[in-house]
């Protein structure tokens, strides 16, 4: 009798937790996802988002799915999820990063500049987006513009050592030996600080 009970109790208890998560508004699912997410268990917050209608993911659930994909090394699949994402918020820097990053890696350089424009467009005091857009200018060999956005870069954050040696790689490949050793000793200078 006792046993029957607490089967039944077992049975009502996880049938409850099933239609609450279901049955929590959609404001409080995205938190749980982005919880989840934020807790490193990517497969159960790739399920729950999974669970989720188009019409019920926001542009933060898209992205948060073109991560997620990402993580799961599907890039095909994170570009679509991060177009959905934009479509939804043209103006959603983070997405545009990272949609930026694929075509980065993928060597993709036109298309990589083009939405690490857009990033910047939308936030412009982001020194990893220029610095970025500086590495997809050298993927096309146009160094006095990678030059430009690893200054400004620099200007964003003068503590970065991987600025400066890209910097001086640009000014190394324009001719300019003077200012790539000039930056160079502050790349290795900066190293120096980090090892301390």
């Amino acid at each position: 009798m006792v046993k029957k009970l607490l089967i039944t109790i077992l049975l009502l208890y996880s049938c409850l937790s099933v239609s609450y998560a279901e049955s929590l508004p959609l404001e409080e699912k995205k938190k749980e996802i982005i919880a989840i997410y934020n807790s490193n268990n990517l497969k159960e917050a790739y399920n729950m988002i999974s669970k989720l209608t188009d019409k019920e993911r926001d542009y933060e659930l898209w992205y948060l799915l073109a991560n997620l994909t990402q993580d799961f090394n599907n890039e095909e699949n994170a570009i679509f999820f991060l177009n959905k994402s934009i479509s939804l918020n043209p103006e959603f820097d983070k997405a545009h990063y990272n949609l930026a990053n694929i075509y980065l890696n993928q060597k993709k350089y036109n298309n990589a500049i083009k939405e690490y424009k857009l990033a910047i467009k939308y936030k412009k005091d982001y020194p990893y987006y220029y610095y970025n857009l500086g590495c997809s200018y050298i993927g096309i060999k146009d160094y006095n513009e990678a030059k430009s956005a690893f200054k400004k870069a620099i200007d964003l954050n003068k503590n970065e050592p991987s600025f400066y040696y890209n910097l001086a790689l640009c000014y190394k490949e324009l001719g300019n030996k003077k200012e790539a050793q000039k930056m160079l000793d502050i790349y290795n200078k900066l190293n120096k600080e980090e090892e301390k």
